[in-house]
């Protein structure tokens, strides 16, 4: 009789933890931590061993819930990340941010203005592994590919509403107890429906992801929503669920862009409930299925304007639109002065002010408090259109509604105008046959002008003859989407990027002097052949173009790894007196260097480098490089290249 108790003993204990071990899901992971539970921006000073501590102890929570639901775990900080390591394991997850691969580019005029802004780069372009980002860790990582899963608002509290609830995330493997409950509609949801022209009822079904968050936690770390529009306007994309926030209700807290997965709310598995915990750890498992998928439709302008913008137009232009404003000018002025007050009042005891308090003191908000006449609202918001329709509502409206489907962004895709092109040939912009047709204008040679601007405009690719073009077209069009996030585009739904039509860098050398062609042939021997040449732009700027041709199945480097021995390609100039920089020097895109977070150069390439002055001189180029293939580097080379100024 022992013995069988002992064997019903032991069975039980073995299959318990067999059942643990299967509960184990066979997924690596990496987690890629240096963040602090604690909210570090907007002027909130915390202490660095207070913020030392509070990375420490995240990182340890999500080591302790990683091990606990997946079989291999390794846990790093950001500082320590490199994109080979992304290739070991099935799902990296970002909570930290990493080394840069490429800085932020600022670049200031001779009066100190900021004239151009470019954020540092984290991932190569080609980046493919299912990754997993916590809240802004989405901006911070995907806006250098242009991810959709970008910052709308640094304001996601701790529910999540409006989920897709058959979604895979709250499917499995791990059981999610969702408990929903009736909870109030967040009330800036309800001024966004106003403007888009949708109503929400008082209360809207949610269940609680976090236990914490920064408005019942001071200085709680906040979570990240994307914005919602275009976001689906790609086959790469799905939004799962929105939450509570400072934003519309379809907000995206939780979605996906290509291998890229939104998990926007932020809080650590210490303060997760445990249906969050088992939704977090459902969406590691779901995005392991997206290795070797990427980026398709690249949003490169965070906030680029969509058809959506119409709808907001016309309710911006609406007298209760202005009313709203007034009032919402009026309760934040009310509201300032309380705080000014009570800051005052401290002050005048001695007591001492937090960091909004001192801000809020110094705040002159007198002249601010002068309210708009709905004509001079009018004249702000739509300094173009005010000169037709004035202070006539119901014109705004008109026009809205009327040329939605020749609308187009504007130079600089913050705001809608027409697309007189478009507007001839009577096809929107998002219809397929628009395309069609004017292929079909180039073949009869009829307003082949405007055709090829069309084409060139909705599309990436630049072919030279009709037949290329319908060659094209044909053999993709069951495969092609508009896209107006990702910069109303026509794309095609592929990764293979040896099918013309989704490579973003034509948009880029649109905007550079045409690449002269380097008379040099290259070959195993002589992989790279190097030529300068000076253009002058359109505006009579100089602009210094140094070519580099790298033979097929060869490469030079750009960024050079501290571990790695190779020498990255520089270029030192001698300009004549009368001329200087202006800028920093442009350079042409890189890649990943298999295994190493060192990126490299292939086939052609050019560097630019704008220059101001005048008169004739010599420029010098040196230009340094190493040349590899997969094999064998010649050595560090030196070439000096010479270009007249006439």
């Amino acid at each position: 009789m022992k013995k069988y108790l002992y064997l019903i003993l032991l069975f039980l204990v073995t299959g318990t933890h067999s059942l643990i071990a299967q509960g184990k899901q066979k997924i690596s992971v990496l987690y890629v931590g240096g963040s602090a539970e604690i909210e570090t921006m907007g002027g909130i000073e915390v202490d660095s061993l207070t913020l030392a501590k509070s990375v420490k102890s995240r990182m340890a929570s999500f080591e302790k819930f990683l091990k606990s639901r997946f079989r291999t775990v390794k846990v790093i900080d950001g500082k320590e990340y490199t994109v080979a390591l992304s290739n070991q394991y099935d799902v990296t997850i970002f909570d930290g941010r990493p080394n840069p691969i490429r800085p932020a580019i600022k670049e200031y005029d001779k009066n100190g203005r900021l004239i151009r802004y470019e954020k540092p780069a984290y991932l190569p372009d080609n980046f493919d592994r299912p990754t997993l980002c916590i809240a802004s860790a989405s901006e911070d990582l995907g806006r250098s590919l242009g991810s959709k899963c970008d910052w709308f608002c640094l304001c996601l509290e701790a529910d999540a509403h409006h989920w897709v609830k058959d979604h895979p995330i709250f499917k499995g493997p791990f059981k999610v107890n969702i408990k929903p409950e009736m909870k109030p509609t967040p009330g800036p949801a309800f001024e966004y429906g106003k403007m888009y022209g949708y109503t929400l009822p008082a209360e809207t079904e949610m269940w609680t992801v976090q236990t914490a968050n920064y408005t019942t936690t001071p200085e709680y770390r906040i979570g990240m929503v994307s914005r919602p529009g275009g976001f689906l306007d790609s086959p790469e994309t799905e939004i799962i669920s929105s939450g509570t926030c400072a934003k519309s209700i379809d907000a995206v807290a939780i979605g996906r862009h290509a291998n890229f997965f939104h998990w926007g709310f932020s809080a650590s598995p210490a303060y997760l409930t445990e249906a969050g915990k088992a939704a977090l750890a459902n969406a590691i498992v779901y995005i392991s299925d997206f290795a070797g998928q990427r980026i398709i439709a690249r949003k490169l302008n965070e906030s680029i304007a969509t058809r959506q913008n119409a709808d907001a137009k016309k309710f911006i232009a609406s007298r209760e639109s202005w009313q709203d404003y007034n009032r919402t000018n009026r309760e934040f002025y009310q509201a300032i002065d309380s705080i000014k007050q009570v800051a005052q009042a401290k002050q005048k005891k001695g007591e001492e002010l937090s960091a909004s308090e001192k801000m809020y003191l110094n705040f002159n908000i007198e002249e601010e408090k002068k309210e708009p006449t709905y004509a001079e609202y009018l004249k702000e918001r739509f300094p173009k259109l005010y000169h037709v329709f004035g202070d006539d509502a119901s014109e705004y409206q008109r026009y809205y509604e009327k040329n939605r489907n020749w609308f187009y962004p504007d130079e600089q895709g913050y705001d809608l105008d027409i697309d007189e092109d478009v507007r001839t040939v009577g096809i929107p912009n998002n219809d397929i046959r628009l395309l069609d047709t004017c292929i079909s204008m180039l073949e009869k040679k009829e307003n082949t002008e405007l055709a090829t601007r069309i084409l060139q405009r909705y599309t990436l690719c630049r072919f030279t003859s009709p037949l290329e073009w319908r060659k094209w077209f044909d053999a993709n069009r069951d495969k092609m989407f508009f896209t107006e996030s990702g910069g109303w585009l026509w794309l095609i739904n592929t990764t293979d990027t040896s099918i013309p039509g989704n490579d973003y860098s034509v948009l880029q050398k649109a905007h550079e002097t045409k690449m002269p062609e380097l008379k040099e042939d290259t070959d195993d021997k002589n992989p790279v052949a190097l030529s300068a040449t000076i253009h002058t732009l359109t505006d009579g700027k100089k602009e210094l173009v140094v070519c580099m041709k790298v033979h097929t199945g060869y490469h030079t480097y750009a960024q050079v790894s501290s571990k790695d021995p190779f020498l990255p390609t520089t270029i030192e100039l001698e300009l004549p007196e009368s001329y200087k920089r202006e800028g920093t020097m442009k350079t042409p895109a890189f890649t990943q260097l298999s295994g190493s977070e060192t990126t490299i150069y292939t086939g052609d390439g050019a560097f630019r480098q704008l220059l101001s002055g005048t008169g004739k001189g010599e420029i010098k180029c040196t230009v340094s490089y190493q040349c590899c293939d997969n094999n064998i580097c010649f050595p560090p080379t030196k070439k000096t290249l010479t270009v007249k100024m006439e």
